[in-house]
């Protein structure tokens, strides 16, 4: 019933929002960290308020990224359309500001036909992208400089752009060397312009009114679904899919800048690392991220959060729950 009593809550959150007079179109966001459930809880949202699924997950994007980055199964989606999933190819890099040009497009291809557009994911500036209206500025490439600092070890690049911005530095991947790369070039460029090493603040010009829906569990809870879920994707065949990518063209360099489980997987088929070395890496890794996710979103006073409940354990249960009956 717990599982139920959770849909209920957000259901009467839902629909006053939806029903309200608003110039602006309205879209919902089902965020929160990894392993909390969020692609489930979207199909269900999707199935009662007439709904389709935008994808805002920044390796979800790529194809053959699927066991790793717990990309959402076509049985998972029970018929509900899905989004900015296998867009991109891993050997290139897909930024913010694709994912907000190709986002923006499928939320007026949804709108257009009636239907809600949800956004599910837990890639935070992805969702802020959309939700804040974040306009990016023009960017002139350096190809000269970007040369010199990809040819850069991590350690120079986390140097360089913690002194050059030391508040970007704080909030980006510090392990993340594309995101660095990029990052120094903006510092860069506008320390040129205006003679200050510093990001300037986005513009702000949001297109839609956003309901955000929180997913979050208690500490010790979500603990055991990273580990539970780890091992898992590793019955899975998440290594064979790490080696299948490197197969396929994907470089070691690439795939450790994709993060997470292919970083350390790729320590690990490259003999730097054991097994249960990756495995414990890996896991306190996980962690340390949905720790990131949550400091990100503790920001955000507009977003409420709700327990998912054990959603395995009644899913049948909830499977063919309507908006009357969620309201019962």
């Amino acid at each position: 019933m717990k599982r139920k009593n959770t849909l209920k809550k957000i259901a009467h959150k839902i629909f006053p929002f939806l029903n309200k007079e608003n110039k602006k179109p309205k879209i919902i966001v089902v965020l929160g960290q990894t392993a909390t459930g969020k692609s489930d809880m979207a199909v269900e949202i999707a199935k009662d308020f007439n709904g389709e699924i935008i994808s805002a997950d920044s390796r979800q994007v790529y194809r053959g990224l699927d066991i790793g980055s717990g990309k959402i199964t076509e049985s998972e989606m029970q018929g509900v359309p899905h989004y900015l999933l296998d867009v991109a190819d891993p050997r290139d890099v897909f930024t913010v500001t694709d994912f907000q040009r190709e986002a923006y497009s499928a939320i007026e291809d949804i709108l257009s036909r009636g239907k809600v557009p949800i956004i599910a994911g837990g890639t935070a500036f992805y969702i802020q992208s959309i939700v804040d209206g974040l306009v990016f500025p023009e960017i002139n490439e350096d190809k000269k400089l970007r040369k010199n600092l990809e040819q850069m070890p991590l350690e120079q690049l986390q140097q360089k752009l913690e002194e050059l911005d030391p508040k970007r530095f704080s909030e980006i991947d510090q392990k993340n060397k594309v995101r660095l790369v990029r990052a120094i070039e903006i510092a860069t460029l506008n320390k040129n312009i205006d003679g200050e090493s510093k990001i300037p603040e986005l513009k702000k010009e949001p297109r839609y009114d956003a309901l955000q829906i929180g997913l979050r569990w208690p500490k010790e809870i979500l603990d055991k679904r990273i580990h539970d879920r780890l091992i898992a994707r590793m019955s899975d065949g998440m290594i064979e899919e790490v080696e299948q990518l490197h197969k396929d063209g994907v470089s070691w360099r690439r795939l450790e800048e994709l993060g997470l489980e292919y970083r350390y997987i790729s320590y690990y088929l490259k003999g730097e690392i054991s097994k249960e070395e990756m495995l414990e890496q890996l896991e306190n890794k996980i962690r340390q991220f949905s720790k990131r996710q949550m400091t990100w979103w503790k920001r955000d006073e507009s977003i409420r959060w709700f327990s998912p409940g054990n959603y395995y354990d009644i899913r049948r249960e909830t499977k063919n729950l309507n908006k009357n009956s969620i309201l019962d």
